[in-house]
């Protein structure tokens, strides 16, 4: 069994990684090797010393025949560009997200024609997929069968890599899952470049004793998911035989990981009952209409069946996400809130 993860020294790479090392199984069958590609490999990395584990470093689109070295059972794609960056430059979003997508899929493809196996592919698309349209709403609850009009570059591109990969699946060439991901808070370690990353940053910042910036209005509601629980879902996705019993995967249809609807207020007032008002008055609301456009272009509320049939539950509330996070990141937590000091962070801080 040789799975690849790309994206795989990313956040979510590191975490399905962790996973697996710790089975070292897939579906019952050992795992014989794990291919971990990504453009840049930390200069410390458990994961990376680890026997099973083979490393792809470089853009993927000019190393598949790397990945590609010995056949592929299992593909979990996880590389992408992110929302805000993708606004910011539309040719990096399309290259990173849609022409990488497509290479891997023709690599894919490549593969089952000459002989080999059928690669098994997992693909984390987004919430982003979905928007609402000024002549076609959003209806209040938001399922699998709720029509997509994606409202940013990132969206869009994500939905166009969930057609192709319908498509390859159809015609035999992988099978392809796709599991569209809520926004995933809270994270651990520095800001990214996503639009939906304040969302992590109002929680993690100021456990940490520095201010942060919240740039959208705070009775805004989202989605969110936390790590584990996304993890979870993005393994139990992969792991699922294909059926109409519950615990399979039944169809070709996306499946839109479960959801917890919070306000952003209500995560600010979580904040203020688990680590108390020094620690919460470090967050400043400062609108940004650019990330409130996309970010409130998403929709809050889903309908949960399709995960659920799969065995998959949303977090129970938003202070069960920040137990997690303080229980599995505590040395990034300040250990007395009342000391925190420091200027606001000005930089991206998104998902």
């Amino acid at each position: 069994m040789r799975i690849v993860i790309t994206g795989g020294f990313g956040f979510l790479g590191q975490q399905v990684t962790t996973t697996l090392l710790k089975t070292r199984t897939f579906r019952g069958a050992p795992i014989d090797r794990l291919v971990l590609a990504d453009r840049i490999v930390p200069a410390e990395s458990r994961s990376a010393s680890d026997p099973l584990v083979e490393i792809v470093q470089g853009d993927l689109i000019d190393h598949l025949d790397e990945a590609f070295a010995e056949p592929v059972d299992v593909l979990i794609h996880l590389a992408a560009a992110v929302s805000a960056e993708c606004e910011a430059d539309f040719d990096l979003g399309m290259g990173a997200n849609l022409d990488t997508t497509r290479a891997l899929l023709e690599a894919a493809r490549a593969q089952s024609a000459a002989g080999g196996p059928t690669p098994l592919l997992v693909f984390s698309s987004s919430v982003a997929v979905y928007g609402s349209d000024p002549a076609l709403p959003l209806p209040p609850v938001v399922s699998e069968s709720t029509l997509t009009t994606p409202r940013s570059s990132y969206g869009i591109q994500k939905l166009v890599c969930e057609q192709l990969i319908a498509d390859y699946t159809r015609r035999g060439f992988v099978d392809g899952r796709v599991a569209r991901l809520m926004t995933v808070a809270v994270r651990p370690g520095k800001p990214n470049a996503a639009a939906s990353g304040f969302l992590s940053g109002i929680i993690r910042e100021p456990l940490a004793g520095r201010p942060a910036i919240c740039p959208v209005r705070p009775d805004l509601r989202v989605a969110l998911a936390s790590p584990r629980r996304t993890v979870e879902a993005i393994l139990r996705i992969a792991e699922a035989e294909r059926g109409v019993e519950r615990g399979q995967l039944e169809g070709g249809l996306p499946v839109n990981l479960p959801a917890l609807t919070v306000s952003v207020a209500e995560m600010m007032a979580t904040l203020r009952q688990v680590a108390g008002d020094a620690v919460a008055d470090l967050v400043t609301i400062r609108p940004d209409p650019a990330v409130e456009t996309i970010v409130g272009s998403w929709p809050s509320v889903f309908d949960n069946a399709r995960a659920a049939a799969l065995g998959l539950d949303p977090d129970p509330s938003f202070a069960a996400v920040v137990r997690d996070y303080l229980a599995d990141h505590s040395d990034a937590v300040l250990a007395d809130p009342s000391r925190a000091a420091g200027q606001p962070d000005q930089g991206p801080e998104t998902d």
